[in-house]
């Protein structure tokens, strides 16, 4: 069967919000009035979740459960999303529903105008502290500052992609994943919606602190040198110092000055220079550690069960 939209949702420990987003979704798809398919990527649930997807799935033939072996995480989540779905036009969205399933439309919309990726931007944010949503902004900026791809701002994963980009994304096997950014790199036509983000219906956020540093850390690697930048000029800028200051130091020695005198001058210089080599080496380590996981070449996920084609 023909399948217009391909709607994915990773879901891990999500079962309060999984019936009100089948419901919602179910509700803003059918009034296009074309074919779609809800695929369910069960991320190693715990809560449930996978049984209440499996019994949406007898319910509903539109819901294909993906279901993982264990927790791979959110993104290869996705991943798992685009290599399964059968539409021509593929929406990403998180199953808590603080991305609204009724802004599906809009991003339909502009497709039949003719755009590839429509990705959606958070003007407004609900339900989030102040410490969270600052740190989103200045994560989102500096992202874009240092990357060589222009990701925009103030975007999640929510967004539609037509099928000719998850083709291409799904060429890309790279195991520290950040689709955003993957599906700015492809290019294409695209095209960004504002929406209001709304607070999350039930549960708990699955993106800590932690993990959204981790999520950072795989996008500035991922998209840029800029680390191993940083500690090329950290270097450059310790030896500019260390130069100008020799004449200095020589100049005082011999006008019989103590200021250059003892044991605390030389350790404070020793550990200066131990710090930004430790650094160094910590950005290279980080660098040759996704090479290792990359040769490696282990599968990104492994599926318990999954709906035949």
């Amino acid at each position: 069967m023909k399948i217009t939209y391909s709607i994915v949702a990773p879901i891990y420990n999500e079962i309060d919000n999984l019936p009100e987003l089948h419901r919602r979704v179910k509700e803003v798809m059918d009034a296009t009035g074309e074919t779609w398919e809800l695929i369910l990527v069960d991320d190693g649930s715990t809560d449930g979740s996978t049984d209440k997807i499996r019994e949406l799935a007898a319910q509903d033939e539109s819901v294909r459960p993906v279901i993982f072996a264990r927790n791979f995480g959110h993104q290869v989540a996705i991943t798992a999303g685009w290599d399964y779905a059968r539409g021509d036009a593929i929406v990403i969205i998180d199953a808590d529903l603080q991305d609204p399933p009724e802004v599906i439309l809009e991003l339909v919309k502009k497709w039949k105008e003719g755009y590839e990726v429509v990705y959606a931007v958070r003007g407004e944010r609900e339900g989030e502290t102040w410490f969270k949503k600052f740190t989103a902004a200045m994560f989102y900026r500096i992202i874009y500052s240092i990357t060589d791809v222009k990701i925009p701002v103030d975007t999640g994963d929510f967004r539609l992609m037509d099928r000719k980009v998850v083709n291409v994304l799904k060429q890309m096997q790279e195991r520290h994943r950040f689709p955003r950014g993957m599906s700015a790199w492809v290019g294409f036509k695209q095209v960004g919606v504002t929406y209001r983000r709304a607070a999350r219906v039930a549960g708990v956020t699955k993106y800590p602190f932690r993990k959204m540093l981790k999520l950072a850390l795989n996008a500035i690697t991922g998209f840029s040198y800029f680390p191993l930048q940083v500690a090329t000029y950290v270097g450059f800028f310790s030896a500019g110092i260390a130069i100008l200051a020799i004449p200095v130091v020589i100049y005082m020695r011999m006008m019989g000055s103590g200021a250059f005198f003892g044991q605390a001058t030389t350790l404070i210089a020793v550990l200066f220079l131990g710090g930004v080599q430790l650094i160094s080496l910590g950005i290279l380590g980080e660098y040759v550690g996704r090479l290792y996981d990359e040769a490696k070449g282990r599968p990104l996920y492994i599926v318990r069960d999954a709906p035949e084609e």
